[in-house]
């Protein structure tokens, strides 16, 4: 079955957090590595967040920089890549930022779980919602779509639990994490993979095609998969 490109991008800090206990959103990367980051967006064709990410901190995930879409318009494209959500249960509000930042083609996909009027909201707002049998979304499924709907390469943005899922499933290409001089500790604090883990002999292998040292203390890894 056919799939985009997945590239897994995160911030975390020294010790593997990817927030706070807390679970805000806590800001982890530097100036630079936001405009990193904004770079991978404006390559990629959407960005993926997961259910805990997408309603607690509400994503706009849009390309922040006017020279960056501007380059996106003169290859033909949107000014921002499509906006990709996962949840079981989608609980968005109608301002929601995910769904109201942008412009930006939206795709959502959850369950039965979710409530008809929540249904009959995102599709007045325009968005796509493609609905699968609990007790959880099929990923792999889910990638099959968005690439019948023209997604080439898709940027994972976390969280934690999708992170796992995409990287246990074998379904990731390549993985970017910026680790920020920070630590903030904390047994609940979210990490870059969360879910319910694998033993030793089931660990996902990764492979460092990169490292860099920057000059704001942080280190940017680089790692492909097999």
């Amino acid at each position: 079955m056919e799939r985009p490109y997945v590239h897994i991008n995160v911030a975390m800090t020294a010790d593997g957090k990817i927030d706070t206990f807390e679970r805000h959103g806590a800001t982890i990367s530097s100036p630079r590595d936001k405009e990193r980051v904004d770079g991978l967006r404006a390559r990629a064709d959407a960005v993926m967040v997961g259910g805990r990410t997408l309603m607690d901190e509400d994503p706009g995930l849009t390309v922040k920089s006017v020279d960056l879409r501007a380059t996106r318009k003169a290859r033909g494209l949107p000014p921002n890549p499509s906006k990709v959500g996962l949840a079981a249960r989608m609980e968005l509000k109608p301002d929601a930022n995910f769904l109201k930042a942008g412009p930006a083609r939206v795709l959502l996909f959850t369950t039965t779980q979710t409530d008809s009027r929540q249904l009959d909201m995102l599709h007045a707002q325009g968005a796509q919602v493609f609905i699968h049998q609990p007790p959880r979304v099929d990923l792999m499924v889910a990638l099959h779509t968005l690439k019948e709907h023209g997604i080439d390469y898709l940027m994972v943005e976390g969280g934690g639990t999708l992170n796992f899922a995409l990287l246990s499933q074998g379904l990731v290409d390549e993985l970017t994490a910026y680790v920020a001089p920070l630590i903030f500790g904390g047994e609940t604090a979210p990490t870059l993979a969360g879910g319910a883990g694998v033993m030793r002999g089931d660990a996902v292998p990764l492979q460092l095609v990169n490292v860099a040292a920057w000059e704001d203390g942080g280190v940017l890894l680089q790692y492909k998969l097999s």
